[in-house]
């Protein structure tokens, strides 16, 4: 059915140069559900693993049973749900079975209390299990793993279930609540089971987050989507990264000597997913060329069908005219930029790991003045406000680390229409 995604290719430059070397272009491959499928429905089979350890005493727990309640009532009866609860054991509150026959569960989710230490692979098991006992091709398998500290002595456990869980096509949405849990640890749980996570600052912002979660999951039309590229001779990708919904890198996988395979997972029917596909042209004479084909390769649940397709070229055109090679493309440029914003304090809170805290600094100020261009202006302060921690202490905060790598993730939700200035290297 290769009418249900639509495929867009545009260059951030509608003329490259004729030069003697290789050039750096960007292609932003746009994937959109249409009409004829966007308003299907797929059925949820949804697993909540939520923290109820000490920490989580007072407004944090009134606020997430808040937040539980509401995203319950979004569901429908024919929805299969699962609520586990961990601290340092895990407790199955409600198994998977549908909505409409679970009973009393909002009284069960009242009751929870906080209390105890924080083990989250014993919530991450009995969660999983759940969803995998009522596992269905015909609909969205996913758990929701909630929590505002750090797991004790269990890290490689969360990582080994991450995994199986992505290769059972489980995604896990991560979401990590102030500042006090590591973004490293849950930042891989996420990519190892293709989900995602995000940071929630306060308390108050639970229930907007969690909700938002959950609406996503109710929006997937399609499933395990990946795109292939077939780059002709003296053509290579660079880097592929994800810009919609938030800024991912995706890499790839070599596939044979011309072909390379990028795992896009769930797709939703208003988002859609952007790639921003950074590509090293080789030199060439005045004129159009096909540089690569795409291969956006999918399943539609709803409709029993699997390995759907639909195909694409990306095509160049070189020139000798200074006014056509002069051109660029405003809307993929920003995407640029902001992607580099990202890379920048990315790069620079490995530098910091790794000791080069002068290189980390000058990353960070680089990313300010990115950030500043943008229109960002509290995260410019904040990456300025981390740069200066490191000349003062040698490290950064916890918070603002927390602030940036998963604010700056979002920027591509907060386009603006101002086009930006063309790329300036990194």
């Amino acid at each position: 059915m290769s009418d249900a995604v639509q495929v867009k290719v545009t260059l951030n430059k509608p003329y490259i140069p004729v030069t003697n070397s290789q050039q750096l272009i960007y292609a932003l491959v746009e994937a959109q559900p249409q009409a004829v499928i966007s308003q299907e429905r797929i059925g949820l089979n949804i697993g909540f693993v939520l923290d109820h350890s000490g920490s989580m005493r007072g407004e944090k727990l009134t606020r997430l049973i808040e937040a539980v309640e509401l995203a319950l009532a979004k569901l429908a009866p024919d929805d299969l749900v699962s609520l586990t609860v961990f601290n340092d054991s895990a407790t199955v509150v409600a198994g998977g079975a549908p909505l409409g026959k679970q009973g009393n569960l909002s009284q069960r989710v009242q009751r929870i209390v906080a209390g105890g230490g924080t083990q989250m692979s014993r919530g991450m098991s009995l969660g999983l299990r759940e969803v995998y006992r009522q596992y269905s091709e015909e609909r969205t398998n996913k758990l929701l793993l909630f929590t505002d500290g750090q797991t004790f002595g269990d890290e490689e456990q969360c990582l080994r279930l991450a995994k199986e869980a992505g290769e059972h096509r489980i995604p896990i949405e991560v979401l990590g609540l102030g500042d006090d849990w590591n973004e490293k640890l849950l930042d891989e749980v996420a990519a190892r089971s293709l989900g995602n996570a995000d940071q929630i600052v306060s308390a108050d912002e639970i229930a907007p987050l969690f909700n938002q979660t959950v609406e996503r999951a109710q929006q997937a039309v399609l499933r395990d989507a990946q795109l292939i590229m077939r780059l002709v001779a003296g053509v290579s990708p660079r880097q592929v990264w994800q810009v919609t919904p938030m800024i991912t890198n995706l890499g790839y996988t070599p596939v044979g000597e011309a072909d390379v395979q990028v795992p896009l997972g769930e797709m939703d029917a208003v988002s859609g997913k952007a790639l921003l596909v950074e590509i090293l042209v080789p030199p060439r004479q005045a004129g159009r060329y096909r540089i690569a084909q795409t291969q956006l390769i999918y399943d539609l649940p709803t409709q029993g069908i699997t390995g759907a397709s639909v195909r694409g070229d990306i095509v160049v055109n070189y020139s000798t005219d200074p006014t056509q090679t002069a051109q660029y493309d405003a809307r993929v440029m920003n995407l640029v930029e902001r992607v580099t914003a990202y890379k920048l304090q990315t790069r620079a809170l490995a530098d910091a790991q790794g000791g080069d805290i002068a290189g980390a600094t000058q990353k960070l100020r680089a990313a300010a003045t990115r950030l500043l261009e943008l229109g960002e202006t509290d995260l410019a302060q904040a990456a300025q406000q981390e740069a200066n921690n490191l000349e003062c202490s040698g490290q950064m905060s916890s918070s603002g680390t927390k602030k940036l790598h998963y604010q700056t993730r979002k920027l591509t939700q907060r386009l603006t229409e101002n086009p930006t200035a063309p790329d300036k290297g990194e």
